[in-house]
């Protein structure tokens, strides 16, 4: 007689149960003899981290939250990870690369330039922005054409940036070029400086200097120090290059996908918008000007949801904040209505800067309102400031030719780019409203997406500088530093 007894329904799931589980940890039971990959720790942790520095061009608080070129493209790769982003935030050029692939970050994001001794120390992604390295002096002085003539100047730079790197490489041949590194300094604070003219030259991206050129005027380009460049996260060197060739995967489909030239657009699209002299009477105008209406702004932003530095803006554009401004056309006040917006927006004196302030903010977001739900963020944003100027009825004219065209009609980059046929025959005959002077609503949004920025860096720059007062007791003035050699001077 047999002593084998017959396996219970129980038993055999039990067995089934523990067969399939041993199949889903083989994985994980034959990697155990290798430590994880730098993208199975991200994956696994939940979180990619990366080094960064505060700034314009990088990473910044703005008034939705976190904001910044950087911050958007890597918190998109965040996003595609399924894990959430952390940035650490270092200032030392030279301890962000160091702390590549350490506790800190995976990889720097900070707008990093391909350089050859850089590429010893790290490995670099595709490339996602090029920039030119620039040399700005101070606009009224004599602009240099050589550089021998930046022998024996105050010149400042970032402390281990590319740009050290480039002076470095000029100082061969020229070695009685001499500079001063800081590491305590941003390439905004750099044409702070060079716009009051604490120094004489300084050298910055081509890219930060466009950003911010608006905001200090004074500082105008030289000559470009460089050919083109390019900008690129940084990975540790090593053979692990899993979440190496997961970023530069992301990057080449952002690029092919277009959204690359999206954020391009977004923070760089407005540039163009308004030219030193342009910019110098704006900057001295939100001195003496715009501090009489920004309380009544804000309170128009309140009540109708909209940005009142977009309004300060606008009313900027409108009458270059003169409450009693009034045009050829009979258009008048700080927001420049007509008499039948006016009417329509419940706004019985046009020069009333309260009631202007507030009519014009109601119109707005009325215009606004009107553009279609699929469109958001900054496309519709940008779409209801063309409306605004040259009415919803052309908008909508434009969009249609730029469908008909093959672009994409719910995007601004592409809508502007049709918005001046409307002033050609061939193509305004077939629209619904017809002719219209296309390219002044470009120019009308160019200009109020550049007066914006300035408003709102202006502001970032205020909170920078209360920030930096209240964590220090004794700050060195800017003008305190030795002319000559290539030590850094620390705020204390």
């Amino acid at each position: 007689m047999s002593n084998r007894r017959p396996i219970s329904k129980q038993s055999h799931w039990r067995r089934r149960l523990q067969g399939t589980l041993l199949l889903l940890c083989l994985p994980v039971l034959l990697s155990a003899s290798r430590p994880p990959t730098a993208l199975e720790t991200v994956l696994a942790s939940g979180e990619l981290r990366i080094i960064s520095r505060n700034g314009p061009t990088t990473y910044y608080e703005g008034s939705q939250g976190l904001d910044g070129f950087e911050f958007v493209l890597a918190q998109r790769f965040a996003d595609q990870l399924g894990v959430k982003l952390v940035i650490s935030e270092e200032e030392d050029l030279a301890k962000l690369l160091n702390d590549v692939g350490s506790p800190g970050g995976e990889l720097a994001a900070a707008g990093l330039t391909i350089t050859e001794s850089r590429a010893q120390q790290v490995r670099f992604t595709t490339p996602y922005l090029d920039i030119t390295q620039q040399l700005l002096y101070r606009g009224g002085s004599k602009r240099p054409k050589k550089i021998e003539e930046l022998y024996g100047k105050r010149i400042v730079v970032i402390a281990n940036s590319s740009h050290a790197e480039q002076l470095r490489a000029l100082q061969v041949k020229h070695p009685k070029l001499l500079w001063h590194e800081r590491s305590d300094l941003d390439m905004i604070d750099l044409l702070e400086m060079v716009h009051k003219g604490t120094i004489d030259f300084t050298v910055v991206d081509s890219n930060a200097f466009d950003l911010n050129r608006g905001l200090y005027p004074r500082a105008r380009v030289a000559f470009d120090l460089s050919e083109s460049q390019q900008l690129a996260w940084a990975l540790p060197q090593g053979s692990d290059n899993s979440l190496l060739n997961a970023a530069n995967r992301f990057i080449e489909v952002s690029a092919e996908s277009g959204f690359l030239d999206d954020i391009t657009e977004r923070f760089y699209g407005h540039v163009d918008g308004v030219n030193a002299s342009g910019a110098l009477t704006f900057a001295r105008r939100m001195e003496t000007r715009l501090p009489r209406w920004e309380e009544y702004l804000k309170v128009a932003g309140e009540m109708f949801d909209l940005d009142w530095q977009l309004l300060a803006a606008i009313s900027y554009q409108e009458s270059h904040w003169n409450s009693r401004a009034r045009s050829h056309t009979g258009v008048r006040g700080l927001m420049m209505l007509t008499k039948v917006t006016a009417k329509e927006v419940g706004v019985s004196n046009r020069v009333d800067p309260i009631q202007s302030i507030y009519g014009g903010a109601k119109y707005f977001k009325k215009v606004y309102n009107r553009i279609p739900s699929d469109i958001q963020g900054n496309d519709r944003k940008w779409m209801a400031l063309a409306a605004y100027n040259v009415g919803y009825g052309h908008l909508e004219d434009a969009r249609i030719i730029t469908e008909k065209m093959g672009f994409n009609p719910d995007k601004w980059s592409d809508v502007r780019k049709h918005l001046p046929l409307l002033a050609k025959r061939k193509h305004y005959r077939n629209t619904k409203h017809g002719y219209a002077r296309g390219s002044e609503p470009v120019q009308y949004v160019q200009r109020i997406r550049s007066y914006y920025s300035i408003i709102a860096w202006q502001g970032q720059v205020a909170q920078r500088r209360l920030a930096a007062l209240n964590a220090s007791n004794s700050v060195i003035p800017l003008s305190q530093y030795d002319t000559h050699g290539v030590t850094s001077v620390s705020v204390l």
